[in-house]
């Protein structure tokens, strides 16, 4: 009745914005989706990383190649510019560092070597975002190619685009994980929308073992992603509004019971890995803590 009142009755539904990395946080766990997304100030990260600055050097550089005049575009040159835009933050000291450096240069290198350099992709870290009834989705792609479209082993004359992921981490992947990806799929359907045009592919590049895991998607496998992507911003708008009415309703000072019982901590290996763990007596009792250069040491020592 009092939606009638207001005249409220009918009116679309407020769409949940996001991007598969808040989805996904929401999924590891709610209590980290509040400590990033909702508390405000954020509450304070540890120290930095250093494989999330080898990966951001590698995505740079070769971001960066893609504007290298066709001359120049060698595998010589991707090299250069994982030296010259070098991350060093997380690192033990500048030896590992430098190690570390050496083996990003050569795995660059050796991964250009196998691109056709004439062969410009359709968009490199291009945004790219869709909408449902219940959420609009956005997220930036690391590259997006455009191929000759294959039917049944011969190709039709047409186009389509192909998602690309770049990967660094040391973990070897599978094409199961390219089939399983929220976000890749995610990225088909924004592709399609943004740039108006066919792709039902998407591709993991792991540059430490040179493997490209791909899927190709079919209307039926996207539409599961999007039930499911659905169905999870439906449980983080949930939580969202009940922690905005919370904060309202006690003047901003929430109690950790009632947090607890909206945001539960989900433990798990990845605990050592949280940005958030001081504040998180769960998850420190779940996992070792881990070094900052811990992910890469393996890489400084080969």
């Amino acid at each position: 009745m009092a939606d009638e009142q207001l005249g409220l009755e009918g009116m679309p539904r407020r769409l949940y914005s996001c991007t598969p990395t808040r989805l996904t946080t929401w999924l590891d766990c709610p209590r980290r989706y509040r400590f990033t997304y909702l508390d405000r100030p954020t509450p304070a990260k540890g120290p930095p990383w250093a494989h999330n600055s080898l990966g951001s050097s590698v995505h740079n550089a070769l971001r960066s190649w893609w504007d290298v005049p066709l001359g120049r575009r060698t595998p010589e040159a991707a090299g250069t510019l994982v030296e010259s835009g070098w991350l060093t933050d997380g690192y033990r000291d500048d030896a590992q560092s430098a190690s570390v450096r050496a083996r990003a240069r050569a795995m660059v290198e050796r991964y250009v070597a196998r691109l056709d350099p004439e062969v410009e992709p359709r968009a490199v870290e291009r945004t790219v975002a869709t909408k449902t009834e219940r959420l609009a989705l956005s997220g930036r792609v690391d590259r997006i190619d455009e191929r000759p479209t294959e039917v049944s082993g011969t190709q039709d004359g047409g186009t389509e685009l192909v998602v690309v992921d770049y990967k660094t981490g040391r973990s070897a992947l599978t094409t199961d994980d390219a089939r399983g990806s929220l976000a890749l799929a995610m990225y088909v359907l924004g592709t399609r929308r943004t740039l108006r045009a066919r792709a039902r592919r998407v591709e993991l590049h792991h540059l430490p073992s040179g493997d490209v895991l791909g899927f190709d998607h079919t209307e039926e496998s996207l539409a599961r992603h999007l039930r499911r992507a659905e169905s999870i911003a439906d449980e983080a708008s949930a939580a969202d509004e009940a922690y905005r009415s919370a904060v309202a309703s006690v003047a901003g000072e929430l109690e950790t019971e009632e947090l607890d019982r909206l945001f539960p901590p989900r433990t798990g290996a990845l605990c050592g890995f949280c940005d958030f763990r001081r504040h998180c007596p769960v998850g420190q009792a779940a996992s070792p803590v881990k070094q900052p250069w811990h992910a890469v040491e393996e890489l400084a020592l080969e």
